[in-house]
């Protein structure tokens, strides 16, 4: 089969590479579509992960074969997989801190090169008994209404890890929040927000990724290049956003996400996911009494509440995630979709694969 395979840093080859063989309990998924996430081009740029291996957990498609006592599943059913399952017992899963589970930590698909990485860059993956599950407990593999693009239906990983962050926010309809970026995942984040009944502000540099954010009914746009904290300050009688969720990787930008926050509120960094510093006010968090925290990864607890959005976002064309696709690339291109990917223009937002 072709995949997409991480050789070094900056450096993934489109290859052949066997199909992956499957166990007792696991089921072979002919990927139909695979998004390109922000934290696989880290990884890709970094050299954080040994290579070989395949990348991609966005993923959606269509169970090619299923292992010995698979229940609940057979061949042929539309399907899309959760990379990360966890243990459900552990101290962080009582704590409901599920991403720092050890079990969690774990990939639990692969394309069968190297170490398992999601292998959605690749036409086939292995779904591992854990996150296929046993049929009765929902787990992570996920079936796929006929109505339901396989387009759509990959959105579901990314949009529970941004459902996560809001629910952890416990929006009000009086608060104001800004939204820091509009990329799909802020535009994601600002949609998901806005379905609270709170003024949302979008801030980004590109007006074509405001015009894509006004179709989810995103209606005060910011733009970046000017004056955002005083614009978030003019709009809230001179106090400042409730919240400011931080969309983009850019340190520098928490220093302006912490001044565009009224006293008493608080940011939220979502894409901060590379170790270092990064200056900001203590005072401001002190005397001033702002939160500065953080949300990462899937939820289980809400992930029946994200696949609902998904399904009905679409059905009802309210969350019709197949709008933020704006490039779609075969594996054979892969590289050039992940170039893409790493220097975002006006006209790229969502980059998927199509194997």
């Amino acid at each position: 089969m072709q995949a997409a395979v991480y050789r070094a840093v900056d450096d993934v080859q489109t290859e052949e590479i066997a199909v992956p063989e499957i166990g007792a309990g696991e089921v072979l998924v002919r990927i139909d579509t695979c998004g390109i996430c922000g934290t696989d081009l880290k990884k890709i740029h970094t050299g954080s992960h040994a290579s070989p291996r395949v990348f991609g957990h966005e993923m959606a498609g269509t169970i090619a074969k299923v292992g010995d006592g698979v229940r609940g599943f057979a061949v042929g059913d539309r399907v899309m997989a959760f990379h990360h399952i966890p243990c459900g017992h552990c101290f962080y899963c009582r704590k409901k801190t599920f991403a720092q589970c050890e079990t969690y930590k774990k990939v639990g698909t692969t394309a069968g090169l190297g170490e398992a990485a999601g292998g959605g860059f690749a036409q086939y993956i292995r779904v591992m008994d854990w996150i296929v599950g046993d049929g009765v407990t929902p787990a992570g593999l996920i079936r796929v209404p006929d109505d339901i693009p396989f387009e759509q239906a990959a959105f579901i990983e990314p949009v529970n890890t941004c459902f996560k962050a809001i629910e952890l926010l416990g929006l009000e309809a009086d608060d104001t929040v800004l939204v820091i970026g509009q990329g799909s995942i802020g535009i994601l984040l600002a949609a998901l927000a806005r379905q609270t009944g709170a003024t949302v502000l979008t801030s980004d540099m590109y007006p074509e990724r405001h015009a894509i954010a006004a179709q989810y009914g995103l209606d005060h746009p910011l733009d970046a290049r000017g004056d955002v904290v005083a614009s978030c300050k003019a709009m809230t009688e001179g106090r400042g956003a409730d919240v400011a969720l931080v969309a983009v990787g850019a340190d520098a930008l928490i220093a302006t996400a912490m001044a565009a926050i009224r006293a008493g509120g608080r940011v939220m960094l979502f894409a901060s996911t590379q170790h270092g510093t990064a200056a900001f006010d203590p005072a401001a968090v002190c005397m001033d009494e702002k939160t500065l925290m953080g949300s990462y990864s899937a939820s289980v607890e809400i992930q029946q509440e994200g696949i609902d959005l998904v399904f009905e976002g679409y059905r009802s064309g309210k969350l019709d995630l197949t709008k933020l696709i704006s490039h779609r690339f075969g594996l054979e291109d892969a590289a050039e979709a992940i170039d893409l990917a790493s220097h975002p223009k006006a006209d790229s937002m969502k980059i998927v694969l199509r194997p």
